[in-house]
């Protein structure tokens, strides 16, 4: 049984259809007060899995799953799978300043609590927060979906480009399906006062360096797990053009997208914004249906 939170409702329901599998639904309501409803409407089968991601509202959407969770297991459910594509809050991991809160552990404790026996999303920002659940964890790389996207978007090699180093496994992962070049964005300082963005030598195939002229006449693609001002990506739309790529398109995992990022890409020279659905965007292109249902198959 599959049952979509008010998050990620189409995405649940692809993956029931991916599955031959029973889409519950649930009723969600806000009183005048600003509290919540909501009603699972059907018989609950044993096992459930709930796809609900907790992005913007992020307070909203986790309660929802939270409640979810809670319900499910008092109406009997013997286990509860959590799908959540994006994880909210999880970006602070650690304490960086006296006093803060560890939100990426506030959260993964609230969702164990709540009654979740497995949880799953994809490309978390970092890798240590899955180690604050005790429960079983799987971090899914969206990036197989992009690439099967971007093959059937051109009819010839690409060159995929990272922002920045630490985005570069992720490039590196798409242009290892894709049989093509990669690179990623290196700031070099040159003064006290003066930090410069080049390309770094272009990875090849199998693995020789290809001078960085390459990226002339080039479809180029930057892949990123988060895009969320912007400021980044923008950078390194104007880069690529500047050295003679014949289109800059954008791609990312997570959406965010916000204090008008998608205007400002675009106005840098992207030819497109692409992103997954694991938040709802307009940029949400890459449907990541076929790899939940894959784990869930498993």
């Amino acid at each position: 049984m599959i049952i979509g939170g008010s998050a990620s409702q189409d995405l649940a329901a692809h993956v029931a259809e991916e599955l031959n599998d029973e889409l519950c639904y649930v009723e969600t309501k806000k009183f005048p007060d600003g509290e919540r409803y909501l009603r699972v409407d059907g018989n609950i089968d044993e096992e459930v899995t709930i796809i609900q991601s907790t992005g913007y509202p992020q307070d909203e959407n986790l309660m929802e799953l939270l409640f979810l969770i809670a319900n499910l297991k008092d109406l009997g459910a013997k286990k509860v799978r959590v799908v959540v594509p994006y994880m909210g809050y999880a970006r602070q991991e650690k304490r960086f300043h006296d006093g803060e809160a560890v939100s990426a552990k506030i959260v993964a404790n609230l969702i164990q609590s709540a009654g979740a026996d497995e949880f799953i999303t994809f490309n978390i920002h970092e890798k240590c927060v899955l180690d604050f659940f005790d429960i079983p964890t799987t971090n899914i790389s969206a990036m197989g979906a992009i690439a099967e996207y971007i093959d059937k978007k051109i009819d010839e090699k690409p060159l995929i480009v990272a922002p920045d180093k630490g985005a570069y496994p992720f490039a590196q992962e798409i242009a290892g399906i894709l049989e093509c070049e990669c690179t990623y964005l290196s700031k070099v300082r040159l003064g006290p006062d003066k930090v410069e963005t080049r390309i770094v030598d272009v990875e090849g195939s199998s693995d020789e360096t290809v001078n960085v002229d390459s990226v002339k006449d080039k479809k180029a693609f930057i892949i990123d797990d988060i895009i969320a001002t912007g400021g980044t990506i923008v950078n390194a739309v104007k880069i690529l053009k500047e050295y003679g790529a014949k289109s800059v398109d954008v791609c990312c995992v997570h959406p965010i997208l916000v204090n008008g990022a998608t205007m400002r890409i675009y106005s840098a020279g992207a030819n497109s914004v692409i992103s997954t659905n694991s938040l709802s965007a307009d940029s949400s292109r890459v449907s990541l249906a076929k790899s939940i249902a894959n784990v869930l198959r498993d």
